[in-house]
């Protein structure tokens, strides 16, 4: 088997499953307004749009993870991007908001593409391999998370939004024809007969500290990031005293911390695989605490980028060692199983966190969103240094 060749080909398609993504959910709510949406309503059918796939993709991330570790992990990329590529061409002909509604649904079931795709880098490389393996695989998410807004928005401008969903349904079945083709997946993975049910694999990882603390803890990375989604663009536009051009302004800064994150994943998988997963996560913690609560200070839009782009570099590494200490900690023929449960974490965060951040947002501040966030980081850092600490001890 061709660790290598696994390891690439995953980390392109890795790249183009999160472009084709983000070729389209930025520009939801415009398409909303397109397909008869009225602007009074748009924000209301934006949340359920967004939070309908997060919702069903957080119930069957487990369920697909225990098919992972039953009929192969191999099978489950492949199903996930072909059903994913189909619920894009859905996309691309729908003549009414329920009806988009209605494939957002599907694509949340549809959904188990990167949690597939990060078990097998997970079992196929050496294990000295692992940290830069997984580091490379988060700076392809970050990569195709740069490029897909820029590409999408072109698309939508010139060619009208349809075009990017049919794009995007191109893109993504293309690369899974290629990891059908291209990728091995070790035999000695499979578990054919995976013991007990859904319940018993939520009580093996709740009974290991390791996996309950990470679990928890991708909750809260993923609520802390998507609490600061919808304020980011208002807080722009107060920053530079107008909405105009904010779009295009908010792109860049987003595209400022992807970029520090695209360079900075394998380092931060180097280094944890040299000084240890637990350390690298207390570092992440603390510099993506202290530069996110650094940002309620900025009084113009090129401070706050800067502090947006460090907040980039020290954020990334916190889920490839999340990923890495979670597959030390779990036998092979689980690994499945246990990234179908962090794929649900992680949704889960997704659908709490702009909720939180709103609230906030409305009841004392945009600012205080940052406040918030920023304490939450540093002191999940401290809780983690006081766990490594305990643990080199025992």
């Amino acid at each position: 088997m061709n660790w290598q060749r696994n390891l690439w080909t995953l980390c392109f398609s890795v790249i183009f499953s999160a472009a084709s993504y983000t070729m389209i959910i930025p520009f939801l709510p415009v398409y909303l307004l397109e397909l008869g949406v009225s602007e009074g309503d748009i924000s209301l059918w934006s949340g359920v749009v967004f939070s309908a796939s997060f919702l069903i993709a957080a119930i069957m991330a487990p369920i697909w993870g225990r098919s992972a570790d039953k009929n192969g992990k191999k099978r489950m990329v492949l199903r996930a991007g072909y059903s994913l590529a189909a619920c894009y061409v859905l996309g691309a002909i729908v003549t009414n908001p329920l009806q988009l509604l209605g494939v957002r649904i599907l694509q949340g079931f549809a959904n188990g593409f990167l949690p597939a795709s990060l078990a097998i880098v997970a079992s196929s490389v050496p294990n000295e391999k692992l940290g830069f393996s997984l580091g490379c695989m988060q700076t392809g998410l970050l990569i195709g998370s740069i490029i897909g807004p820029l590409l999408g928005g072109t698309l939508s401008h010139y060619l009208g939004m349809r075009m990017a969903f049919f794009a995007a349904a191109g893109a993504l079945f293309l690369v899974t024809v290629a990891v059908a083709f291209l990728v091995q997946e070790p035999e000695s993975t499979i578990n054919n007969n995976p013991k007990g049910g859904l319940l018993d694999d939520l009580k093996i990882a709740c009974k290991a500290k390791v996996m309950r603390e990470l679990l928890l803890l991708t909750f809260v990375v993923q609520l802390a990031i998507m609490v600061l989604q919808p304020i980011i663009t208002l807080y722009i536009g107060k920053l530079q005293g107008s909405m105009e051009g904010v779009a295009f302004t908010a792109g860049l800064v987003f595209s400022l911390g992807g970029f520090a994150g695209a360079f900075s994943a394998p380092v931060w998988g180097r280094i944890g695989q040299n000084k240890g997963y637990f350390n690298v996560l207390a570092i992440t913690f603390l510099g993506a605490g202290i530069f996110c609560f650094l940002q309620f200070f900025p009084k113009n839009v090129f401070m706050f980028g800067a502090l947006q782009f460090m907040v980039g570099i020290f954020i990334v590494g916190i889920n490839p060692a999340i990923s890495a200490i979670l597959v030390n900690a779990s036998d092979e023929g689980f690994r499945g199983r246990i990234f179908g449960l962090l794929t649900t974490a992680n949704q889960l965060g997704s659908m709490v966190g702009p909720l939180v951040g709103g609230m906030i947002a409305t009841l004392i501040g945009i600012e205080f969103v940052f406040v918030f966030t920023g304490t939450l980081l540093i002191l999940i850092s401290i809780g983690v240094f006081i766990r490594y600490m305990k643990k080199n001890n025992a």
